[in-house]
């Protein structure tokens, strides 16, 4: 019996301890997770009987797989949920499915609204092209955008940085007004300074032709092209009853039911290495260190900290140079409980206690640090302990480690991040009932700094002939949950069929065909 070592239990991870150990007369399967929680930043945080999804996790994918891994754990609906009942809300639910308001193990089916909050009006994310969005961007606003589009059409620039990227798609007015100061809130730098490889990776498909499109798509008809219309398109998702994490629990809990080790509390610091092969790991547990030794290693952690862990191995320099400079975002969210949102419900969709709609409000304001506000309670009701009276949301920022935002106290953050969103016209501050604040280390590798030369340093990683690099981290890629798990399934199909290639395994979520589209929208 061969002995996997994996390292990491989020959804990479357990993915593929679970695939293993469906052969578990053949695999020995021992994952090592540094934290307490199951599911890497895919759990739920809860808090004084409310839950927060830590960046929300819509539940959807382009890989049949990964739809069925999903719907094997957790069945969907077959009856409606507490708010779609109280509310008249038609579902197209699971025949024989069960009922979330009697059984918990169940995949909700939720409505996805996202739009952008800017000058203090809602836009449709992404921008469509309709009297709403040049009434609320104005006549001088538009017309200017028009010619600035107009423009790309005969003059495009070099795609050498994610500015002009969406410059090519959009205009320069439109990229300033929806995509600058985002994007810099977002990662840190101006996105002259960011590879185009992250546009082409998340708004494939994306620009002012396939809005046009879609724009007279509905209003004269017919099919649109799949390959014009944006990734991000999708009008229904599932959901776990009580958030992400549920779900990685449960299959935690399969893991163990099939014989698998999950230990908390350890975390690797070194990988022995000998002959280009991995032979064991060092990890700190309760301050000490101990050494766990393995046949097959998967590793789903920061591929700089993987590197700059090895031992027994010279890691040429250029290589290490390269690990080391990769970068990554640090995160912080704040769940706020308020007796209601100074948000108007002017959409036709009902909802409970008439708030607004939105899973996530983009905000665009840029006079405040803060990126993005979720609704728990559109989410799943069951998120929320009074769905009907109260409203928890949560604030989305990001930061680096050690900086002021970073160090500021839980009370202090909160209560910064409270005054922007009042400064802003969502909330009133003496409707705030209740806080919380949660901080991720390294949430988002991002596409800058060393980063073009990562190419050298999965080659040189593909040498170890038993490490498989998987996931967000493991990768150093913006990967989905569903595109962290396509990475586990190829890996583990190599391990199965002894498969020496890695390409397979980095080549998800580089092509088109991982990416959602709004004509194939329903699960």
């Amino acid at each position: 019996m061969k002995k996997v070592i994996i390292i990491g239990a989020g959804p990479a991870g357990l993915t593929a301890g679970y695939e293993l150990l469906k052969n578990k007369d053949e695999y020995d399967v021992t994952i090592l997770e540094e934290s307490q929680d199951i599911g890497g930043i895919s759990k739920t945080v809860k808090y004084n009987g409310n839950r927060m999804d830590i960046g929300g996790h819509r539940f959807f994918s382009k890989d049949s797989r990964v739809m069925d891994f999903w719907k094997e754990l957790m069945p969907i609906q077959g009856e409606n949920s507490f708010d779609d009942e109280k509310l008249g809300r038609e579902k197209p639910l699971e025949k024989g499915g069960p009922n979330p308001e009697k059984e918990d193990t169940v995949m909700l089916l939720r409505t996805r609204v996202s739009r952008i909050y800017y000058l203090k009006k809602f836009f449709d994310y992404p921008i469509s092209l309709k009297l709403q969005t040049f009434t609320n961007m104005g006549l001088i606003r538009t017309i200017k955008a028009g010619f600035s589009y107009l423009k790309t059409i005969f003059v495009k620039k070099k795609e050498d940085s994610l500015e002009n990227f969406y410059i090519n798609r959009f205009g320069k007015v439109l990229y300033s007004m929806f995509f600058e100061k985002y994007t810099e809130k977002l990662w840190g730098r101006h996105p002259s300074e960011i590879s185009a490889d992250w546009g082409a990776q998340r708004v494939k498909g994306l620009s002012i032709k396939a809005v046009i499109k879609d724009a007279f798509s509905k209003i004269f008809g017919g099919n649109k092209n799949k390959k014009d219309v944006e990734t991000s398109l999708i009008e229904q998702f599932w959901y776990p009853k009580y958030g992400p994490g549920q779900l990685w629990e449960t299959l935690a809990s399969k893991i163990e039911e099939n014989g698998g080790k999950i230990k908390k509390g350890y975390s690797v610091k070194n990988i022995n290495i000998k002959n280009n092969s991995v032979k064991s790991v060092e990890c700190l547990v309760n301050g000490k260190t101990g050494t766990i030794e393995g046949d097959i290693f998967i590793s789903s952690m920061p591929v700089k900290d993987l590197v700059v862990g090895f031992k027994n191995e010279k890691v040429p320099e250029d290589i290490l140079n390269i690990a080391k400079g990769l970068p990554y975002v640090d995160f912080q969210t704040v769940g706020v409980l308020v007796n209601k949102l100074k948000l108007k419900n002017k959409t036709k969709m009902k909802t409970l206690g008439n708030i607004v709609p939105d899973c996530w409000i983009y905000v665009q304001e840029p006079e405040v640090k803060m990126l993005r506000l979720q609704i728990f309670n559109n989410w799943s009701p069951y998120l929320v302990k009074d769905a009907e009276n109260t409203v928890w949301i949560g604030l989305e920022y990001t930061c680096q480690e050690g900086d002021k935002y970073w160090n500021m106290e839980d009370k202090e953050f909160s209560e910064f991040a409270i005054s922007e969103l009042a400064s802003i016209g969502i909330i009133d501050k003496e409707d705030v009932l209740d806080f919380h604040r949660e901080k991720i280390k390294k949430a988002y590798p991002a596409y800058f700094d060393t980063y073009e030369h990562i190419d050298k340093l999965i080659e040189y990683l593909n040498k170890f002939n038993n490490l498989y690099c998987v996931g967000r981290n493991g990768q150093h890629r913006y990967n989905n949950m569903d595109h962290s798990m396509a990475t586990s399934f190829e890996a583990v199909k190599n391990i199965k069929e002894n498969i020496e290639l890695k390409d397979n395994i980095w080549n998800v979520n580089t092509d088109k065909e991982y990416h959602e589209t709004k004509t194939e929208n329903n699960a």
